[in-house]
């Protein structure tokens, strides 16, 4: 059997170590036009921001030490111009000398990956404007910061990607704005978990530019200007692109395979296309969402590594089934970890799911153990049925942790409520008695067992005319320092002896700091006959997003981020 495989990196370079540990005849060929056949993708901010300084690191295999592992034949700077299924064939060309040959096949595997969204926009030549998807885009980078030692840089984008590169620009002491048409870093974030997020890049001097259109770009003698539509320009020395990235299908649209959402491979869950004996794997190819069972594109290492495998498997007459794409990720910034799995509550209601929300801030670990610090966790489920759905978290220590017990919960189609059940580990150092997961179950279970909530977006509507009554059950001291309009402050520990001061009859909506002293004030009123509410995430929730909001606004209408 003879495989030909286009593309190396997660998927290729996967499925052709693979293939050669279940069949030691087969004949392998790994085309990839880049020089490099299996690299650290990951970690290329962090070569640009110097935190890995070897090149050589990025570099997980060379095609000669492929070939001494494996027998396995990798020729970098090929490239596969054209599929013939007809005839199981595939056009190359070398990129060094220029020469044109076709290779046959038995069995086909594209691995093409993705390509930067590169816009139709004025001035997409100049030599300041960089992307960053491979380590090619790597090296021009780092060989500008060195040669011209810039003292300024806009990333136009706030994904992974750009704020991984902003922060590492900045590390490097770069003046750095990130800017977007979307009023938001990160998307698989809600808008209120990115206000933590935002306040960490700012934190560090990151200016934020969001909400605004870019328009094109022109180089001056000082640098280039980013042009933004309604705005005066912004000034950088060199301007890095990473508005996201498109599926590199190209090859299988005019190999006549069918296509999936925004020119997609589509594939099977054997990673089979429409065509007999061509297989496809990675960011090129539309799978299903592992939560909603929607049509998606997730671009991500852990999946495409996935596929790999099962192609590989079965390529070699095996029978594996790829489950779909859950999108867990975390991400560092500066000094924060964050990180979400499954969908956000924003996806979940453009789904058509009736979803509620848990929002908490537990210690990530013990408190009286020296070093903890707080995170902020969001879990989505879906009312009736309580099924788990995504999570996200944002803190400083066991983010990631925490994050792929979810992540896994949601696999093993656990409900919200069974989250307080599960059994984890725990020692001072790292984590409490109760762990954070578990207490988000314990809170979906109170809302299962009859428990009320309120929200941040009902902040404003809640009635001001004494129809009901609004409360905040923190010190006197916190309420002093800022609170809602409108509350009441009576401090929980004092709540049963002023308890008259409370017209009966009304609802009462309850909030403190961070959701727990609210808790046990609910419980105090509904002893008491009261109908009452708690707010979901405290006031030090509510006053980050509603700050963060400020922030944006006043940026939009007077001047940047500052």
């Amino acid at each position: 059997m003879k495989v030909v495989i286009v593309g190396g990196v997660a998927g290729g370079a996967t499925a052709a170590a693979r293939i050669r540990r279940l069949d030691e005849r087969a004949e392998i060929v790994v085309f990839e036009r880049s020089g490099f056949i299996s690299y650290a993708n990951c970690g290329l901010p962090y070569y640009i921001g110097g935190i890995i300084q070897d090149p050589e690191d990025l570099t997980l295999q060379t095609p000669e030490s492929f070939y001494a592992r494996f027998r396995i034949q990798m020729k970098v700077h090929h490239e596969v111009t054209a599929v013939h299924p007809d005839r199981k064939t595939v056009s190359v060309k070398n990129l060094e000398t220029g020469t044109v040959f076709e290779e046959s096949y038995d069995k086909l595997l594209l691995s093409p990956g993705a390509k930067p969204v590169w816009p139709n926009l004025p001035g997409m030549d100049s030599d300041k404007l960089f992307t960053l998807r491979t380590v090619e885009d790597t090296f021009r980078i780092r060989e500008f910061i060195d040669g011209k030692a810039p003292g300024s840089a806009v990333m136009v984008g706030g994904g992974f990607i750009g704020l991984e590169v902003a922060e590492n620009l900045r590390e490097l002491g770069m003046d750095v704005t990130i800017v977007q048409r979307p009023r938001q870093l990160m998307s698989p974030f809600d808008a209120d978990m990115a206000s933590f997020i935002h306040a960490e890049a700012r934190r560090h001097g990151v200016r934020l530019a969001l909400g605004y259109s870019v328009e094109g770009f022109a180089d001056t003698d000082g640098g280039i200007d980013v042009l933004l539509k309604d705005h005066v320009p912004l000034h950088a020395d060199l301007v890095i692109l990473a508005i996201g990235v498109t599926p590199e299908a190209t090859l299988a649209k005019d190999a006549g395979l069918a296509l999936g959402i925004k020119g997609s491979i589509l594939v099977n869950d054997r990673m089979e296309t429409s065509v007999p004996d061509i297989y496809a794997v990675g960011d090129a190819v539309q799978v299903k969402h592992y939560v909603t069972a929607e049509d998606a594109l997730i671009a991500l290492a852990g999946p495409a590594n996935k596929q790999g495998r099962i192609a590989a498997d079965n390529i070699c007459g095996g029978d594996s089934r790829y489950l779909g794409s859950q999108g867990s990720s975390v991400i560092k910034v500066f000094d924060m970890t964050a990180a979400a799995t499954g969908i956000n509550e924003t996806n979940a209601r453009k789904a058509g799911l009736d979803v509620d929300t848990v929002i908490l801030s537990p210690m990530s670990h013990a408190g009286y153990y020296p070093g903890g610090r707080l995170m902020t966790m969001k879990v989505v489920f879906e009312k009736e049925t309580f099924r788990l759905l995504g999570a996200q978290i944002v803190g400083y220590g066991g983010v990631d942790k925490r994050i792929d017990v979810l992540a896994t919960a949601i696999h093993a189609g656990l409900k919200a409520t069974q989250l307080k059940d599960l059994d984890l580990a725990y020692a001072p150092p790292y984590s409490s008695a109760k762990d954070p997961v578990n207490m988000a179950g314990f809170m979906i279970d109170n809302i299962s067992r009859g428990l009320k909530q309120w929200h941040l977006e009902d902040a404003a509507r809640l009635p001001r005319d004494g129809s009901v009554t609004l409360l905040d059950t923190r010190t006197v001291g916190e309420y002093r320092r800022g609170h809602i309009d409108g509350f009441k402050n009576i401090p929980v520990d004092e709540l049963r002896e002023r308890i008259g001061e409370l017209e009966a009859g009304k609802p009462v909506y309850v909030i403190c700091q961070s959701g727990l002293r609210s808790y046990i004030a609910v419980r105090i009123l509904e002893g008491c006959g009261f109908e009452a509410y708690n707010f979901a995430g405290g006031f030090r929730f509510y006053d980050a997003v509603m700050n963060d909001r400020a922030l944006v606004e006043a940026a939009m209408s007077c001047g940047m981020d500052k």
